[in-house]
């Protein structure tokens, strides 16, 4: 089958057990969420993080999704990268899903550079012979030279990022879920980094950027797909949707 991203009708709903007891108000979980709060029996919350969704994403769509802090695009990127299930709805996903929602997810400061190489690159689908072929092309494009045999507690901030992006794009797949375009290490590794994120973007049938800039969505992306607390606002070209958007927030 063809890569797509097809949702319809889709929602999603965090339930929150014992809220009353934490004394947490309804207003400041509205906030803190961007959703929609139902009270159920005993004493249960329901958080609509996203509500009725419907798109369809095919080959070659290049998405900016937009919309204020809590209006839902975190919650939609993870549920494209199969984290969350919709509660209502359908979600129809074929083809391979790339995630740099967080790349140094599964690594372990314990753990050499090296170990992190394969604990990060079965968190990415890949079998073992395949990490092991790929890892010399991991280890030299991150820079860390002789480090890779040291534990990870013992990088700088900026040794560990380079160590997670260089594992994290070293694949690029059907389709590549973002919030926020990357930029990490020193303005030497920034070079090297930026083209071989544009080098995965390219590649990949389907891209999915959050971001809160026009700029970049507008060289990125040929589609913008607004939110407001869980809900489609607009669906469209970025020339139609980016003016609304910023419109509405000035």
């Amino acid at each position: 089958m063809t890569t797509h991203v097809h949702l319809e009708g889709v929602s999603l709903d965090y339930p929150v057990y014992n809220q009353s007891s934490r004394k947490l108000s309804r207003e400041i979980i509205r906030l803190a969420t961007g959703g929609q709060l139902d009270r159920h029996e005993q004493r249960r919350v329901t958080v609509r993080a996203l509500s009725d969704i419907t798109a369809r994403l095919e080959v070659g769509d290049r998405v900016g999704l937009i919309g204020h802090n809590g209006s839902g695009k975190s919650t939609l990127l993870k549920l494209l990268a199969g984290i969350y299930r919709p509660t209502a709805g359908r979600l129809s996903r074929e083809g391979v899903v790339g995630s740099l929602l967080d790349i140094s997810l599964g690594m372990s400061p314990d753990a050499t550079g090296r170990e992190n190489i394969y604990l990060r690159g079965v968190l990415q689908g890949l079998s073992r012979s395949e990490i092991t072929r790929l890892v010399p092309g991991i280890v030299e494009f991150s820079g860390l030279g002789d480090f890779i045999e040291l534990p990870m507690r013992t990088y700088s901030s900026g040794m560990l990022l380079r160590l997670a992006f260089s594992i994290s794009t070293v694949l690029s797949p059907d389709i590549l879920l973002m919030d926020e375009w990357l930029a990490v290490g020193d303005a030497e590794f920034q070079v090297k980094a930026e083209e071989r994120l544009h080098e995965v973007v390219s590649r990949t049938s389907i891209l999915v950027i959050a971001s809160h800039s026009a700029t970049l969505i507008k060289s990125q992306c040929n589609r913008v797909i607004y939110l407001e607390h869980g809900r489609l606002v607009a669906d469209g070209k970025p020339d139609d949707v980016l003016p609304q958007y910023f419109t509405e927030h000035q």
